[in-house]
């Protein structure tokens, strides 16, 4: 009888993992990537559907990744200090739910070998945002995320 072994997501901490193992936990919804607002009343965080002038459309990848605080200065490098203490990412987010304790979705790449189930499962924002390139002269507030789906995603 050959014993299964775990797979490295169920037995490392998120401090643990190798920066492969880190990197292949995003599954490639970008929805970190999407510009955000924040009502200084509550401290409520209100997605828009406008991203970041580096995120390619149709991969939905950061097109300069390694130099992406280069080209970005306020790019937000996803880290488990900031996992644990940030109210913005969203509750599909697999660094979310691992430092949580819930596991990987089942739409997930790392379950499903299949980079395109994120977007199979509706999860991605592929086809649902617009470049802060391409805004003109709109403003954050009238460009607020309407899509259930992905709201649903985001959670609370």
């Amino acid at each position: 009888m050959t014993r299964k072994t775990r797979p490295f997501w169920e037995i490392k901490s998120l401090e643990a993992m190798s920066q492969q193992e880190w990197e292949s936990l995003c599954d490639g919804c970008a929805l970190c990537c999407l510009h955000k607002l924040e009502e200084e009343d509550t401290g409520d965080i209100y997605y828009t559907r406008v991203a970041c002038r580096q995120l390619d459309a149709t991969s939905c990848r950061c097109r300069v990744y390694p130099q992406r605080q280069a080209h970005v200065p306020d790019c937000v490098q996803i880290t488990p200090q900031l996992v644990r203490t940030t109210r913005w990412l969203p509750r599909s987010c697999a660094y979310r739910r691992l430092a949580e304790g819930r596991g990987l979705p089942d739409w997930h790449p790392l379950i499903t070998g299949d980079p395109a189930s994120t977007v199979q499962a509706g999860v991605s924002i592929r086809g649902k945002f617009i470049s802060e390139n391409k805004m003109g002269d709109a403003a954050l507030e009238d460009c607020l995320l309407e899509d259930r789906t992905l709201l649903a995603l985001i959670g609370g």
